[in-house]
């Protein structure tokens, strides 16, 4: 999408999906129309600064908050579909994978001692010290890799601090894309009509109303900011008539 999008998507950032999109505005229709929310924010960041972003947040009326998750795939929805115990047994693998890095740097470095004996000269070429080098090479990849991927995983769906953060918590999916028995505790769903499928059960939750308006509103700011950036805004009045009369 270029900078200059088309006013149906003023709010879409770059790495989202038309679909995802669109869902997020089904959200935000049931949100408004049915929920009786009138403080709806994109990409709300209700943990602070530093905090995880929901999708779409609602207040509604008796200052409850909503939170609804965008789901436009398969893949998209298990993303955010892991336990504790999965980041531990995760987080488990890592002596392994920081012992095999120890291990093959020994191996490199007493093959380099070896090659540097027998040839002095293009030690480097030595077959034995190639090979031990890309094996070292393999275990610090595997581990980097390793790495991220705990640094980017998400217990959303179960985290408690989490469903601490709203009275009742959604999934926005297409329809059949999510089956209600494969819903985490405590989370409904919604389809793009928008409408119901499964009712969330609502939680009691400490009210932290005067937090959630600030972070709708923040959102709702840097969202006015972003289509701004897009679109042509019409002069002012001095504006126009500066122009006519040219410079003084």
């Amino acid at each position: 999408m270029s900078d200059r999008a088309g006013p149906e998507f003023l709010l879409k950032r770059a790495n989202e999906s038309a679909l995802t999109y669109r869902l997020k505005w089904a959200a935000w229709e049931w949100l408004h129309d049915q929920a009786g929310c009138r403080a709806i924010g994109f990409e709300v960041r209700l943990e602070g600064p530093g905090g995880r972003i929901a999708d779409v947040v609602g207040l509604g009326p008796g200052n409850r908050v909503y939170i609804v998750e965008v789901k436009s795939s398969k893949a998209d929805a298990s993303r955010d579909d892991h336990t504790a115990r999965d980041a531990a047994r995760l987080a488990g693998r890592t002596p392994s994978l920081d012992g095999a890095v120890e291990l093959s740097a020994g191996v490199l470095e007493a093959a380099a001692l070896l090659a540097r004996d027998r040839l002095r000269e293009g030690w480097r070429a030595d077959p034995a010290y190639r090979q031990a080098e890309q094996s070292h090479r393999k275990a610090v990849d595997k581990r980097e890799t390793h790495s991220r991927r705990i640094a980017t995983f998400s217990t959303k769906f179960h985290d408690p601090a989490y469903l601490r953060a709203a009275d009742c918590h959604y999934i926005m999916a297409p329809a059949g894309l999510v089956r209600p028995s494969e819903l985490p505790p405590f989370w409904g769903l919604l389809d793009e009509s928008p409408a119901i499928v499964v009712e969330a059960p609502a939680k009691q939750v400490r009210k932290a109303t005067a937090h959630v308006l600030r972070a709708i509103a923040r959102a709702g700011t840097r969202d006015l900011m972003l289509a701004k950036s897009r679109v042509e805004l019409p002069k002012t009045p001095t504006q126009t008539i500066d122009a006519r009369q040219g410079p003084s």
